[in-house]
C-alpha cells in the first residue's frame, strides 16, 4: 500500500523524546499524560542519574515491575461481577454425561465465575495469549484474521462503543506494553487461585514479551516457584529478519514448588518397562530369531493398546524389543551422499531427500552391528533400530517439533480445504505438556482456546492410556474479520458449513470434529470414551437488577419484588447459576425428575435438589416428597411458594426428614 503524506508539521517534543531514546533508551518509558492518556515520557530521574558522575537524588529504589494502569489491573482482577454462565446444550456434545466444558466469554470473566467451583482443583492451566506483535494497526492478536480482542480495549479506550480501534500497535502509541501487560497480569491473579497445590500453569510466548511474562509471572507466583523455559523448536522462519526466529518458549511455573510430587514421568515410563522386561523373558526363551520374533509378535498383538506411544515397537532381536526410526536422515539441510546396498536385491537404496546425518564410515559400522533396518526392496528408504530400553522418557528443556503438523492436525480435521487458523499449535506439542504435567485424573484449563488443541490431545491421551483427564476450555466470541487473506478463508469456511463467523464456533467445531475422530479409534481398556463438552455461555447475572441494588427501588416498582428473576432466563440457567455460586463441579451429571407435576433437578444424584417451579403450587406435601431424597443441597425459588407459612416451615421440615440437608432459596 501507498505510504500517505503527514499533512502536518513534525511533533518536535516527540522527536527529541526519539533522540533520547537512541541515546539512552532506559530513560524513556511508558507514563500517563493529560487526559489519562499514554505515550511515551522520558524518566528525568533516570536522565540525569546518566548525565551525572555521582548518586543523584530521586525516588527510593526498588526491584519490581511497573507500568502504567498496574493499580486499575489489580483493581479489576479483585473485584466482583454480576454474571453468570448459561448452558447451551444444542452446541455441546453429549451435555448430560460429559466431563468437559467449554466457556464462551472472556476468560477474566470466566476464571472469577470458575473459582468457587475450581478452587485449588486445576492441575494444568496452559495460556497461548494474544502476543503483543509490532503489526501497525490492532493492540494484540491471537492469529493473523482476529478482530477486536475483549472489552478491556474499550474499557481502556482503544476502541469506541462501536468496536473501532482508536490506536495503532506502534511503539510511539505509548501503550504497546502497558496495556498488554495489564490484561494479562489480571488474568494471571485470578488464576493462581484455582491451580492445585501441585498444580503448574505453562505459558507460550515469544520473545516481544517474553522478559515481561517471567516478571509477570515472579511477581504472581514467586520466583521460588519458577520451573523453567522450555525451548520448543518449531519450524523455520521465511520473515527476513537479522535473526530467524526459530523457537518458541513456553514459561511454567508451580503454584508451590515444594508440593511438586517427584520427578515428572509420562506413562511411557511404565510402557518402557513393560517392554524392556517382556523382552528379557522372551530372549531368554527363543534362542532363535524368528521364534523369539514370533512369539514377540503374538504378545504384541494382545498388548498394543497398553504401550500408548511406544506402540511402534514391533521387532526384537537379541538385544532387546525395537522400533524403526528415521534418525539416519539428515534433518534442515544437505548431508552426507553414498549408496547404501539393500542385501535382497543388491542395488542401492533409496536415498533420504537431504542424504544421510553422519559420514559413510559410522554407516559402515552400523551395518555391521546390526542396526540398519532394510525395507523389502531398494525403493524403500533405511531407517536405524531404535530399542526400548534406550527410550529417554524425560521432559527435556529443548526439542525439536515441526510446528507446521499443528496445521497438518486441522488439514485432516476440515479437509474442506479452508485454513481455518493461522499457525496452530501441534497436538503433540499439548500431548507432551498434559502427559508431564498432568495425572490421569486431573483438570487442565485452556485460557485461550483458540484451535482447541489442548482440548483434542487430552481426549487423545485418554484413549491412548484409558485416562480420564478433562479438560475447560476458554474462548471468546470474537468475530472473524476479513482484513486478510486468512481471514477470508476462515469466514468463508464458517459460511460454507453452517456457522457464525467467531473464533469461538470454529473452537466447539474443531472439538466436535476432534472426538468423532477419536472415538473411531481403539483406546485402551477402562478408557470412558468420553469426548463431549458442555457448552456454557458467559451472561448477565439471572437475577434482576434490583435484586443486587434494592437501595434503588422507589414506590413505583414494587411489583418488582414478585419475581426477581429476568424474564428471559430458563430453569436451566438458574440451575447453574446455583451450582456457581454452591461451589458445585460443574459437570457432574444432572437429571430432572418429576414430584407432584413438578419439575426437580437431581445433581449428582442427591449432590443438590432444585425446584424453579414459579407457578405457586411449591407446598408442604411436595417439600415432604423432596426432603425423602435427603439431598445434601435444596434450593427453591421463592416465587414458587403457596404462601408465606409453606416458606416458612420448609426447613422444619428438612430438619425432622433430612437434617443434613441445606435449605436455600433465590
Amino acid at each position: 500500500m501507498m505510504e500517505k503524506m503527514k499533512m502536518h508539521s513534525p511533533n518536535l517534543t516527540q522527536d527529541n523524546v526519539a533522540r533520547i531514546r537512541e541515546l539512552f533508551p532506559n530513560c524513556v518509558t511508558e507514563a500517563k499524560g493529560e487526559g489519562g492518556t499514554l505515550k511515551l515520557a522520558v524518566d528525568f530521574d533516570q536522565l540525569r542519574q546518566e548525565l551525572a558522575d555521582s548518586i543523584v537524588e530521586g525516588p527510593q529504589e526498588r526491584y519490581h515491575l511497573n507500568w502504567p494502569g498496574k493499580r486499575e489491573a489489580l483493581l479489576a482482577a479483585n473485584a466482583p461481577i454480576a454474571k453468570t454462565l448459561r448452558p447451551c446444550s444444542k452446541e455441546s456434545v453429549s451435555f448430560d454425561t460429559t466431563k468437559n466444558l467449554f466457556v464462551e466469554g472472556d476468560n477474566l470473566d470466566a476464571l472469577k465465575l470458575l473459582q468457587e467451583t475450581y478452587l485449588g482443583r486445576i492441575k494444568l492451566i496452559y495460556l497461548d495469549p494474544p502476543y503483543n506483535r509490532k503489526k501497525g494497526n490492532n493492540l494484540v492478536y491471537r492469529d493473523d484474521f482476529v478482530g477486536d480482542t475483549y472489552d478491556y480495549l474499550t474499557h481502556s479506550n482503544q476502541s469506541d462503543e462501536e468496536g473501532n480501534r482508536l490506536v495503532a500497535n506502534t511503539e510511539a502509541n505509548g501503550r504497546f506494553h502497558s496495556d498488554w501487560l495489564g490484561m494479562m497480569y489480571q488474568r494471571l491473579r485470578v488464576a493462581r487461585n484455582l491451580l492445585a497445590p501441585a498444580g503448574v500453569i505453562a505459558i507460550s510466548i515469544d520473545d516481544a514479551e517474553t522478559a515481561n511474562v517471567l516478571h509477570l509471572c515472579y511477581e504472581v507466583f514467586g520466583e521460588a516457584n519458577f520451573l523453567g523455559t522450555l525451548i520448543w523448536k518449531n519450524a523455520t522462519d521465511n520473515n527476513p529478519s537479522n535473526i530467524a526466529i526459530e523457537h518458541e518458549s513456553i514459561h511454567v511455573f508451580a503454584r508451590s514448588k515444594s508440593d511438586l510430587e517427584g520427578v515428572w514421568k509420562t506413562s511411557v515410563s511404565d510402557a518402557k518397562e513393560i517392554l524392556v522386561k517382556i523382552g528379557e523373558e522372551l530372549i531368554a526363551k527363543h534362542p532363535k530369531l524368528d521364534d523369539l520374533q514370533a512369539a514377540y509378535t503374538e504378545w504384541y498383538r494382545e498388548n498394543k493398546s497398553q504401550l500408548g506411544p511406544l506402540a511402534d515397537y514391533k521387532f526384537i532381536d537379541v538385544h532387546g524389543v525395537y522400533a524403526g526410526s528415521r534418525s539416519v536422515h539428515n534433518p534442515g539441510k544437505e548431508g552426507y551422499r553414498y549408496d547404501v546396498i539393500h542385501p535382497a536385491t543388491g542395488r542401492a537404496c533409496k536415498q533420504p531427500l537431504m542424504g544421510y546425518r553422519f559420514p559413510e564410515e559410522t554407516m559402515k559400522r552400523l551395518l555391521s552391528e546390526g542396526l540398519v533396518l532394510f525395507g523389502d526392496d531398494d525403493t524403500k528408504l533405511i531407517e536405524l533400530k531404535a530399542y526400548a530400553s534406550e527410550y529417554e522418557d524425560k521432559l527435556s528443556s529443548v526439542f525439536d517439533l515441526d510446528g507446521r503438523s499443528g496445521a497438518y492436525d486441522l488439514k485432516t480435521l476440515f479437509p474442506e480445504g479452508k485454513k481455518v487458523f493461522s499457525n496452530p499449535k501441534p497436538v503433540l506439542l499439548m500431548e507432551r505438556l498434559i502427559s508431564f504435567m498432568t495425572g490421569p485424573k486431573d483438570i487442565c484449563l485452556d485460557l485461550f482456546a483458540g484451535s482447541s488443541t489442548l482440548a483434542h490431545a487430552t481426549m487423545e491421551i485418554n484413549r491412548r492410556e484409558g485416562g480420564g483427564r478433562r479438560f475447560i476450555s476458554v474462548q471468546y466470541p470474537e468475530e472473524i474479520g476479513q482484513e486478510s487473506k486468512d481471514a477470508k478463508e476462515a469466514y468463508q469456511f464458517c459460511t460454507q458449513i453452517g456457522l457464525k463467523p467467531f473464533i469461538s464456533e470454529i473452537s466447539k467445531e474443531r472439538i466436535r470434529r476432534a472426538g468423532t475422530a477419536v472415538r473411531e479409534k481403539d483406546g485402551a481398556p477402562g478408557w470412558s470414551r468420553d469426548v463431549g463438552f458442555r457448552v456454557l455461555k458467559i451472561d448477565t447475572s439471572n437475577m434482576a437488577d434490583v435484586y443486587y441494588a434494592p437501595d434503588a427501588l422507589d414506590k413505583g416498582q414494587i411489583d418488582l419484588l414478585v419475581d426477581n428473576i429476568k424474564p428471559d432466563r430458563t430453569p436451566e440457567d438458574l440451575l447453574f447459576q446455583v451450582m456457581l455460586d454452591w461451589g458445585v463441579d460443574l459437570a457432574l451429571q444432572i437429571a430432572k425428575q418429576t414430584i407432584q407435576d413438578k419439575d426437580v433437578f437431581l445433581v449428582d444424584g442427591n449432590a443438590l435438589a432444585a425446584c424453579f417451579d414459579a407457578s405457586g403450587g411449591i407446598d408442604e406435601p411436595f417439600v415432604k416428597e423432596l426432603a425423602k431424597l435427603e439431598p445434601l443441597r435444596v434450593v427453591f425459588r421463592d416465587a414458587g411458594f403457596r404462601d408465606s407459612a409453606v416458606k416458612i416451615n420448609v426447613e422444619q421440615i428438612f430438619k425432622l426428614l433430612s437434617p443434613a440437608t441445606e435449605v436455600k432459596s433465590i
